[in-house]
Order: C-alpha cells, then sequence, then structure tokens
C-alpha cells in the first residue's frame, strides 16, 4: 500500500506551454490514481518585470496574489491536478557560487512556507516528492514538507545544460545521493546517475497517442501531394546545421518545415534564404495534428555528442503516432526503434535515406509505427513510473508486511 496521501512534484517547467512536456505529461497520467500538487515553473522579479512588459508570457496576477495561485486542472482523461504558482524569487542564477547558497535559503524558505500552507488547504499531510531536474531547489527543500520519499525525475544531462549548470552541477551530486531512487529518461543517463545513486531507474519518454495520432486521421480524410520533411520541437544547437543545409540544397523539390521555436540564431540565417524552407511558430499541442497530417516525413537531425548522448526525445513517439516514416542520426541509443526508425550518419546518407521515407507508402508500415507509438504511451510510462515508486521501501509498504501489522 501506499505510504503516502499526495504526490508533490516540484517543476522546473511551466504547467502551461506550446509543447509537450514529460513531467506535465506523467503527472496527468498519475492523477488518474493519485493527488498531485504541481508546483509551477519558480518565476523570479526578473520574470515578473518581462511579463509586465510584454516581452513574457508571464501570470503576472497570480505571482501578485491579486489572483488565486492554486487552480484545478482537468485533463482530457478526467484526471485533476492542483497547480500552485509560487511567490516570486530572487534572481540569483548568475551570482557565484557563495553568495548564490546564502540566497537560494530565502527562495527555498518563501517556497517551503506557502507550500505548507497549500498542503494544509489541500489536506496533503504525508506527500510522495518528485523533483523534476531542480537539484538547486531540491536539495534544501529535503525532509521540509513531512515527505516520506524523494524521487528526482533527471530528464536532461544538467551539466551540460547552459543555464543549470552553473549551479545545478554543483548541487545534483549531492542531491542524487540522499534522495531515495531517482528516474531518468534515457538508459544513458541511468547508467550516469546510478554511478552516486545504486536507485536509478530508468523510464523513457512517452507520447500523447491520442492527440498525436489524430494527424494520421486527417491524412487519411484529406491526403496531400506535397513532399514535407518536417522537424517539430525547439530548433537550437543540437541540429547539425550543416547536414541540414545539404539536405535543403540537394533536394531544392522537397519543403523543410521546422515547427517550434528556434533557439539558435544561424538557423534562421543560413536556412531562411532557401525558397523550400518554412519556418513555422510555436503551436499549442492541439493544434500540432493538422501540421503534421501535411507533413510526409520527419526528421530529427541532432549532432551526435554529449549533451545528445543522453536524450530520449520526445518528438520521436510523436512522430510515429502520426504514421510518418522517420530519419534520425545516430546521435544516441535508439535500440528500441531498430527496423522502424532509419539511421543516417553523414550528410550524403541522411538525404538518401529521406527520399527512400518519403517513398516510403506502405500501409503495413505506418501501422507499425502507429503500434510502436502505442506502445509508448504516457499511460504505459506512468504505470512504469509507479512500478518504481513500489520499489522504493518508504513509499510503498508491500502487502506482506502489512498483513503482518
Amino acid at each position: 500500500m501506499n505510504n503516502f496521501d499526495s504526490i508533490i512534484c516540484v517543476g522546473q517547467t511551466p504547467w502551461e506551454g506550446d509543447f509537450q512536456k514529460a513531467v506535465v505529461q506523467l503527472m496527468t497520467e498519475m492523477a488518474v490514481r493519485h493527488r498531485i500538487l504541481y508546483v509551477d515553473y519558480q518565476y523570479t522579479v526578473k520574470d515578473w518585470v518581462m511579463g509586465v512588459t510584454g516581452q513574457r508570457d508571464v501570470p503576472v496576477r497570480e505571482l501578485m496574489r491579486l489572483s488565486n495561485p492554486l487552480t484545478k486542472k482537468v485533463s482530457e482523461n478526467g484526471s485533476e491536478v492542483y497547480v500552485w504558482t509560487p511567490p516570486l524569487m530572487l534572481p540569483i542564477n548568475w551570482l557565484s557560487a557563495k553568495p548564490h547558497d546564502l540566497l537560494v535559503e530565502w527562495n527555498i524558505n518563501r517556497l517551503v512556507a506557502g507550500l505548507q500552507r497549500v498542503m494544509r488547504q489541500l489536506n496533503m499531510t504525508r506527500p510522495l516528492v518528485i523533483n523534476g531536474l531542480n537539484p538547486v531547489f531540491g536539495l534544501p527543500m529535503l525532509k521540509r514538507l513531512n515527505e516520506c520519499a524523494t524521487v528526482y525525475y533527471c530528464f536532461d544531462e544538467i551539466t551540460i545544460i547552459k543555464w543549470m549548470n552553473r549551479h545545478g552541477s554543483r548541487y545534483e551530486p549531492a542531491y542524487l545521493r540522499q534522495v531515495d531512487a531517482v528516474v531518468t529518461t534515457s538508459e544513458t543517463l541511468r547508467q550516469s546517475k546510478s554511478s552516486v545513486q545504486p536507485n536509478t531507474f530508468c523510464v523513457k519518454n512517452g507520447v500523447n497517442f491520442d492527440l498525436f495520432n489524430q494527424a494520421r486521421q486527417l491524412v487519411d480524410s484529406q491526403p496531400t501531394t506535397k513532399q514535407v520533411v518536417g522537424y517539430l520541437g525547439t530548433a537550437d544547437d543540437r541540429i547539425d546545421l550543416d547536414l541540414v543545409e545539404f539536405c535543403v540544397q540537394t533536394m531544392p523539390d522537397v519543403t523543410f518545415q521546422f515547427v517550434g521555436e528556434v533557439h539558435e540564431p544561424a538557423i534562421t540565417q543560413r536556412l531562411s534564404n532557401y525558397p523550400n524552407v518554412v519556418f513555422t511558430p510555436p503551436r499549442q499541442p492541439a493544434d500540432l495534428p493538422p501540421l503534421l497530417a501535411g507533413m510526409s516525413a520527419a526528421m530529427i537531425p541532432f549532432v551526435c555528442n554529449d549533451h545528445t548522448y543522453t536524450i530520449y526525445p520526445l518528438k520521436i513517439n510523436e512522430y510515429l503516432a502520426a504514421g510518418l516514416p522517420v530519419v534520425s542520426t545516430p546521435f544516441s541509443l535508439l535500440n528500441d526503434f531498430d527496423g522502424v526508425v532509419e539511421l543516417a550518419a553523414t550528410k550524403t546518407e541522411f538525404s538518401q535515406a529521406l527520399r527512400k521515407a518519403l517513398a516510403d507508402t506502405s500501409a503495413n508500415k505506418v501501422e507499425h509505427r502507429i503500434a510502436m507509438a502505442r506502445n509508448n504511451s504516457w499511460k504505459k510510462r506512468a504505470e512504469e513510473f509507479e512500478a518504481v515508486i513500489h520499489q522504493i521501501p518508504a513509499a510503498f509498504i508491500p502487502d506482506s508486511v502489512t498483513a503482518t501489522r
């Protein structure tokens, strides 16, 4: 039986947004069986100023407590998640270690005090804490919420993330040693973190299957003859720009569509002048199926380095749920997709693989891709995550133990 009455997830990303987030999807599915309180992104005074001036989408009224910072989100599967906007934090990430470590306590005290009030309001007395890639807050918060156990959900390599490695890489080793378990989203991350925390497990990213499979249904009702190779998600320094530009140049009859934010200026600088390249602004998840329905194939043209080696990309199953053939560089361990996703290491090989994918209209292969994505749904991933929780003695009491009490 559970040794907790609720789950408190301390997120590093806002609940709302223009793209699918692993921690949000997991909490949505786990809320079917558990009471969930999601601690939203910890906005700073700097963020608030940008929100007031219209430079960034920030929940200004909630931060100023002019609106209720606690809201209940009801998802399509009927689950309910409480989402709480913390009070404003001091922007201290830019500071050196000593002043940062002094001021982070001020931030944590404000966060914990507010969170304890919300816990009393919701009658949450013995939570399980899941920390979403935020060891800087996680370490000083340990044992301050009367939690039965803490799980560190690690979905990226913190030492490589530019805006997190300054202090996150200092805090993470100690945090890894003190949490009850670690869950990573890739096997490579599991191998890395298990050297510090033996209770490390891998639960890979999933897909909102019902949503992205709508793209296939749209294709069947409105087939397109235009050949489009699509890329879904943030375009940043993970993109192998030389490889993409080569494909754009050698495949002028094919449109290359990037859907999402572009965080690497060189991408637009080098590709915008090509008539067969289209940049589409970010869309809400519900608006993505029609865009995917207009694509003939999808690509993951990542560079191969230490950062990408730890990635299990969300987009791979989103593409497959839409029935699209996928071409990727061998940037990480993608053994799960052998025979389904085409891997190509060089520019020429990638271009040839895209041609092959665009010509692939086999109904059997489409169904095979969809079946694989269905098996990788977030519902299944949530069940895998809960299986990990059952292996944490402080969080889950086996029936054999409760029977002897």
